[in-house]
């Protein structure tokens, strides 16, 4: 079975091929392509919903020519057309939503609709060190925050997740505040590797909780504070030391908790998926962690950390394998912006 993918959430457009074979329990990625829009979005400081839509207009076709040239593989070999239906900025989700409608009725195929974070959540099983079920997953795309127990394809319980801003918009405004360019997660990481992560007593909120949930809204204020003070005294060593300090606030708190959820489940196993988990001193940190206690933790390859097509064509493959999801050829389609993922459960 061949399931090309769209994704097209927000401002990364892909599209890719995968192949379910009888016998194996993951379906192999033929070919991928990926364009990100950071460079056009640069000059805004951020995401322009408009513009992310166009830009998915222009690339989505060339893009799909190049993933069929990259597989060898024609469209008329295509067994099912899957795409992001949700979340995501409503305007780019219809473009990818239109796209894989419009060609599964041309080919007179099944289409598939998929949860962008399921694509996230199962995305390392394209790694060299696929998971096994179940497993704890930390899932941190975007403005997505949560710790979810994973049962197998379809069986997902939330066990946590972020009350207000989201370990990426933690990331991007403490960047923003500071004064570093779009996107500002990476540029801040950056940043952090020169600086002194404690310089400055940034809080953790909800470190003590008690339960599994997140907010970072406290700690991108303290931010703006500490910006504040320095003001009219910029240095590279003071900017490098409070980002330093920042990242090092957001990824003990990911990492306790993350921890916290395997010792409550008990599993040996934990899944990292999403754009912050490419952030290489939170992998440090949660290694050297889990592999105190014996726990197995799993990563996408970097190139899949961010949004692409790979996750969304696996996701749908292995939906489809599990029977957990039937492709449709209604070609009325719809999207969802806001959309849980527990909602996706079998």
């Amino acid at each position: 079975m061949l399931v090309l993918g769209f994704e097209s959430s927000c401002d990364e457009t892909g599209v890719a091929l995968v192949e379910a074979r009888p016998g194996q329990p993951v379906p192999a990625l033929l070919g991928h392509g990926l364009h990100s829009q950071i460079d056009m979005h640069q000059a805004y400081g951020g995401v322009v919903p408009e513009l992310a839509s166009r830009d998915h207009i222009r690339r989505v076709v060339p893009l799909t020519r190049q993933v069929l040239a990259q597989a060898g593989r024609s469209l008329s070999e295509v067994d099912v057309v899957a795409f992001t239906r949700g979340p995501g900025l409503a305007g780019a989700l219809l473009v990818g939503a239109g796209a894989a409608c419009a060609l599964a009725a041309a080919l007179d195929k099944p289409v598939l609709g998929v949860h962008h974070l399921e694509g996230h959540l199962l995305s390392p099983f394209l790694s060299a060190d696929p998971p096994e079920f179940p497993f704890v997953a930390l899932l941190v795309s975007g403005g997505h925050t949560q710790l979810m127990q994973v049962d197998g394809v379809g069986r997902y319980t939330l066990l946590g997740e972020t009350i207000d801003d989201a370990a990426g918009e933690a990331f991007d405004k403490s960047a923003k505040l500071l004064g570093l360019g779009y996107p500002g997660g990476p540029a801040l990481s950056r940043l952090a590797e020169f600086g002194n992560p404690q310089a400055y007593a940034l809080p953790r909120p909800l470190l003590h909780s008690g339960d599994l949930n997140f907010s970072f809204a406290g700690l991108k204020t303290a931010v703006l504070t500490q910006v504040r003070k320095i003001e009219g005294q910029p240095c590279y060593q003071t900017q490098a030391d409070l980002a330093a300090s920042t990242q090092a606030a957001i990824v003990e708190v990911l990492v306790k908790k993350a921890l916290k959820a395997v010792d409550s489940t008990g599993l040996k196993r934990l899944v990292v998926a999403g754009g912050v988990g490419a952030n290489a001193e939170l992998r440090q940190q949660l290694d050297a962690a889990c592999r105190k206690r014996g726990v197995r933790v799993h990563y996408p390859e970097l190139h899949l950390c961010t949004d692409n097509g790979a996750m969304i064509a696996l996701a749908a493959a292995m939906r489809l394998q599990a029977g957990v999801a039937r492709a449709s050829q209604d070609y009325g389609f719809d999207v969802r912006p806001r959309w849980d993922l527990e909602q996706q459960s079998a």
